[in-house]
């Protein structure tokens, strides 16, 4: 190997951090190409976790930094629903390890390189009218440099709710809101007047009202998506779902 390109790779590796994947993208701004790194890769100077995608030898990846790296790869990819709310500090119980719960904008499979690390579910869902890439009341979240974007806790909230009758048992969702009391109205209320979800519209609005909630008293449920004067019905594991207009 020529000096001029053993030194880039020493300065490429070394700039690598612990468990953090990197794409043929992030290496082609250190001027990398991606047969470049396929030859390191083939002489152990980087593991190779996916197609394009590469990480440091001998480090455990990292979940925060891994998602960072899928939100390249997946329009639209957060942490949401249930996952999104623990992130928060709200659960009902100590519970068994779950999947992940990713929701994103586009079509698509997480990677194996991912799934073998972290158990994950991804959907695509479009529970909101937005634009795919300025999703309402997703952030950043996390204590160290590389944080995932995550559902606010309300926004987590209703992605929740839009899964009962499915994957989300209904009694579940219902304890789960009962620590909700501190949700802020103005981004539920912004939240709901752009679901596309009639069923997630009545849904929290029941459970708020029967559960006697601040913010349930307080949202303006004339400027809501209700849809038309006739109740909702599914039938789920749960039983019959019924939600009046």
């Amino acid at each position: 190997m020529a000096p001029t390109t053993r030194h880039k790779l020493n300065k490429v590796i070394s700039g690598l951090e612990p468990g953090v994947p990197v794409t043929v993208r992030d290496l082609a701004e250190s001027r990398i190409s991606a047969d470049l790194a396929g030859h390191y890769q083939q002489a152990g100077w980087l593991d190779r976790l996916g197609r394009g995608v590469y990480a440091k030898p001998g480090t455990a990846l990292d979940l925060d930094a891994s998602l960072v790296t899928l939100q390249q790869l997946i329009l639209g990819l957060h942490v949401a629903g249930r996952s999104a709310l623990e992130r928060h500090g709200l659960q009902q119980y100590i519970a068994p390890s779950r999947p992940l719960t990713l929701l994103g904008s586009a079509s698509a499979r997480l990677p194996a390189w991912f799934t073998t690390h972290f158990p994950a579910n991804y959907h695509q869902k479009r529970l909101f009218d937005e634009l795919p890439d300025a999703l309402l009341y997703v952030h950043p979240l996390g204590t160290s440099s590389r944080r995932p974007m995550v559902s606010d806790p309300e926004r987590a909230l209703l992605e929740l709710l839009s899964d009962v009758g499915h994957r989300q048992p209904l009694q579940e969702a219902r304890e789960l809101l009962e620590g909700t009391y501190t949700f802020r109205v103005s981004v539920l209320q912004a939240l709901l007047e752009h679901c596309t979800s009639v069923k997630t519209v009545r849904l929290c609005l029941s459970l708020g009202q029967e559960l006697d909630l601040p913010w349930a008293r307080d949202l303006d449920a004339s400027r809501l998506p209700m849809g038309s004067r006739q109740r909702w019905v599914q039938r789920s594991p749960d039983g019959l779902l019924v939600l009046k207009p």
